[in-house]
């Protein structure tokens, strides 16, 4: 209840906060178990995962000649075949994905008055944290299955649908605005399985592109350009959307999928990438 002074005689303004508990607190929590997580994490992959035979050290060049080695090093990257397309793959691949990835919480973090679906903190913790990091496990987890069986080239295309046609799913959200949590999480379950599933994809494109001298080193150029063509389209994206607003942004971000699908037809992929090793089956050419 608010009761105004019979005695104002001019305009008049109060701001209303409300606050549940110590929120700084609550944050300092988080972080510090997310902290010990990763620490956990780093013991476990320190410890516990197997190390490949080829996985020894080599002899370090030195002075001049380490300078030499590592400019050489990405010489050869650059100058490897087909390196065009893999430049445009590896860039473009996640070019929608890259700009949903930044705008997906404030999409639902930011009230409907202006196009948002005004969830509270807690509820997109669960929806992304909970929900979506299982449904992009599971998708992550078939895909490497399903591409073991067949190889990458033959799950490209099916990989390629599956990680950008899910996108659709905001341009829904963002056109019904629902207030079912129930229809919300769906919808990210379906984006976030789509996207891992697709996600194998790159990954093993990256592998593929990398194998040769310097794979370490190319592979690692690689995770740049992943990471480059994640961070180029998400800088401006906040910015297209405050201009054409949640609606038009997922339509954009539709359209920015279509850069993706065209570069997969130049790429370069032997057929029996990708699939299992068997004795009693083995892959075509060995």
């Amino acid at each position: 209840m608010v009761q105004l002074d019979s005695k104002l005689d001019e305009a008049t303004t109060a701001f209303y906060e409300g606050r549940s508990g110590n929120i700084p607190l609550a944050w300092t929590i988080t972080f510090v178990i997310l902290a010990g997580m990763f620490l956990v994490f780093f013991l476990y992959h320190r410890f516990i995962l197997p190390r490949p035979a080829s996985d020894n050290a080599t002899v370090h060049a030195e002075g001049e000649n380490l300078f030499s080695e590592f400019f050489a090093t990405f010489k050869s990257f650059f100058t490897k075949e087909n390196i065009g397309p893999a430049l445009a793959f590896l860039l473009l691949f996640r070019l929608g994905e890259s700009q949903i990835v930044k705008l997906a919480s404030p999409f639902m973090l930011d009230a409907r008055e202006v196009g948002g679906l005004g969830l509270t903190t807690g509820d997109v913790g669960l929806i992304y944290g909970t929900i979506g990091i299982l449904a992009l496990t599971l998708g992550g987890i078939l895909g490497g299955l399903v591409a073991s069986k067949h190889g990458l080239k033959f799950w490209l295309w099916p990989m390629a649908f599956a990680m950008n046609l899910p996108n659709l799913v905001f341009v829904y959200l963002s056109y019904t605005t629902p207030q079912s949590m129930w229809l919300i999480s769906a919808s990210v379950a379906v984006e976030q399985f789509g996207y891992g599933f697709g996600f194998t994809a790159y990954m093993l494109y990256m592998i593929y592109f990398a194998a040769g001298n310097h794979k370490t080193a190319h592979y690692a150029i690689c995770t740049g350009l992943m990471a480059l063509g994640m961070m180029i389209p998400g800088m401006i994206s906040g910015w297209i959307q405050e201009i054409v607003g949640y609606e038009n942004f997922f339509i954009w971000v539709v359209i920015c999928t279509i850069p993706g699908f065209i570069v997969l037809k130049f790429l370069k992929i032997d057929p029996t990438f990708g699939i299992k090793k068997s004795p009693l089956n083995p892959p075509k050419g060995e």
